[in-house]
């Protein structure tokens, strides 16, 4: 991600340094039931203001298998 985002500039406090980070979610009912993080996104911030934005990146089936057993 850090490749795409290279040229990045905060839309606050136009600083150019930030950190990059991942959350996943649940997405409808029965993800929520079976616990399945089956919604990724990921998160870049700024490191002087600390302004977020979010991202939403595409999951695999295999990693939403693995959430389902674990």
């Amino acid at each position: 991600m850090s490749d795409k985002i290279r040229n990045y500039t905060c839309p606050k406090c136009e600083n150019k340094t930030y950190k990059v980070g991942e959350l996943r979610a649940t997405g409808g009912f029965f993800s929520k039931i079976f616990d399945i993080q089956n919604q990724k996104y990921t998160s870049v911030t700024c490191e002087r203001c600390t302004y977020t934005e979010f991202y939403k990146t595409k999951t695999s089936g295999i990693s939403n298998v693995f959430d389902f057993f674990t």
